[in-house]
């Protein structure tokens, strides 16, 4: 889903939180050690906590050089890939030259060995919505568009994304891009007001880079997306329970309110077998915390695979488990509030894969052509609280990112977020490490559940004291 190159990023931002450069397998397996938490990898090599104010801690660490060495070394043969020669892998180009070489971004990011005494749990498969709905803040709905919606939406799409650009950052002083092409659409308006400001942080929709203006929705996604809406809305007002940090605006309790709008769109285009994203979670930064994203696959089945990252404090009486969830072309997984905060997702490589064959052809009268390809669309509220305007910036003068402490959660009770810098994914790979803690209240944000309660139970009171002391008055 797109912010899907977040996991790339953490390894930069982990760079960037160090105070001395560590070696590419320090960063690895210090991610590996924390369960891809960046701050708490940053702390395993500082040996000390960060500090906000410089972005890394005192203590340093010796530095490793094997895996490092080995993605410099144009001369190395274990596990060199048979096609080495004609390999994307190459040291990048002086900043004199107007060119500069790009990397397989999965090559750069070769795994290490894991431990013979790290054994996996074996992934479980989710098959009913029964048992994705058990196991994951996620649910799922088949066949969610009329067929010959589903249909038409998938030609729009396919036949668009053949010009979508493969994303291109920079990591470990290395230009790299992503394994599949993606795009960014807008939504006319943001279905809360008519400010037209929070388009501008399309510009910034993928690892802190500048973009030029995005499309704005299709009639087909259009049309697709208001259904999608309150499709969402219905699953929302299901729920038992409510983060307090999630967004209340615009619920008067009517039930014909949309408690959650889509007014913009990560698509990408996943072709054959082989293109993937991997592990990560999306980008908070104009979601907000708790967001609650829908995700629409149409064309080739493919699977979604979902790990849930273990908080420190139950890593010694729990494990990791995977899930992996079929997605078959018209249907629609909805990652409900949480689902960021607790959970990584990915997209695999396959080792086999069906070709999608339409129900409808392209053309009126036309022949059905089959595909290899799977369309992917992630519709997203951008929230109003988390305006462009409002995002703090860092010394670098670009917008900063929201990420989650994932390995310090409590689920919803003083969960913590905090702003980074993310120059470093597009400023040839320099930051300036600058990194605060997000405080909702003070930054003025919401509102949220939280918020929304405590006037209740104010209101309330009032209420009551009104009452009792007009009882009072009456016995006089």
């Amino acid at each position: 889903m797109t912010d899907e190159g977040d996991t790339e990023t953490l390894l930069a931002i982990v760079a960037s939180l160090v105070d001395e450069k560590p070696s590419s397998e320090a960063i690895l397996n210090a991610l590996v050690e924390s369960d891809g938490d960046p701050e708490r990898a940053a702390q395993l090599l500082n040996h000390s906590h960060p500090n906000p104010d410089n972005g890394g801690g005192k203590g340093k660490r010796k530095r490793t050089s094997n895996l490092d060495s080995w993605i410099r070394n144009p001369n190395h043969t274990e596990n060199t890939p048979k096609d080495a020669s004609s390999s994307k892998i190459q040291r990048t180009s002086s900043p004199s030259k107007k060119t500069t070489p790009v990397s397989d971004l999965m090559t750069v990011l070769k795994q290490p060995t894991q431990q013979k005494s790290s054994k996996p749990r074996k992934p479980l498969t989710l098959s009913t919505p029964d048992m994705i709905s058990k196991h994951t803040p996620c649910t799922i709905h088949s066949s969610v568009l009329p067929p010959d919606l589903a249909s038409r939406l998938f030609y729009s799409m396919e036949e668009s994304s053949r010009n979508w650009q493969r994303n291109k950052w920079w990591l470990f002083d290395r230009l790299v891009e992503s394994p599949h092409r993606t795009s960014f659409f807008v939504r006319k308006t943001d279905g809360v007001d008519d400010d037209e400001t929070w388009h501008q942080s399309a510009q910034y929709w993928y690892n802190g880079r500048v973009t030029d203006t995005q499309d704005t929705f299709t009639p087909e996604m259009e049309e697709a997306c208001q259904i999608i809406e309150r499709l969402v809305t219905q699953e929302i007002r299901k729920r038992s329970f409510r983060y307090p940090l999630e967004w209340s605006g615009g619920d008067t309790g009517s039930q014909t309110d949309l408690l959650w709008r889509a007014n913009v769109a990560a698509s990408n285009r996943y072709e054959g077998r082989t293109e993937s994203v991997g592990w990560h979670s999306d980008t908070q930064t104009y979601l907000g915390p708790y967001c609650t994203i829908a995700s629409l696959s149409l064309g080739t089945r493919r699977v979604f695979s979902l790990r849930e990252v273990i908080p420190s404090s139950e890593a010694e009486a729990r494990r990791s488990q995977t899930f992996n969830i079929p997605l078959s072309h018209n249907s629609l997984i909805i990652m409900h509030a949480s689902c960021q905060e607790r959970f990584k997702h990915s997209i695999p490589p396959q080792a086999a894969m069906d070709v999608y064959r339409p129900t409808h052809p392209r053309f009126s009268g036309g022949p059905i052509e089959p595909s290899n390809c799977r369309i992917n669309i992630t519709f997203r509220f951008y929230r109003p609280d988390f305006r462009p305007n409002s995002i703090p910036q860092c010394k670098c003068g670009i917008p900063m990112i929201l990420r989650a402490d994932m390995k310090n959660r409590i689920d919803g009770q003083q969960d913590k977020y905090w702003w980074t810098c993310h120059a470093g994914a597009q400023n040839d790979g320099k930051t300036c490490n600058m990194w605060k803690v997000m405080e909702m209240e003070i930054e003025g944000r919401g509102p949220t559940i939280e918020s929304a309660r405590r006037k209740e139970a104010t209101s309330s009171g009032a209420s009551s004291g009104a009452l009792e002391k007009e009882d009072g008055d009456g016995t006089k």
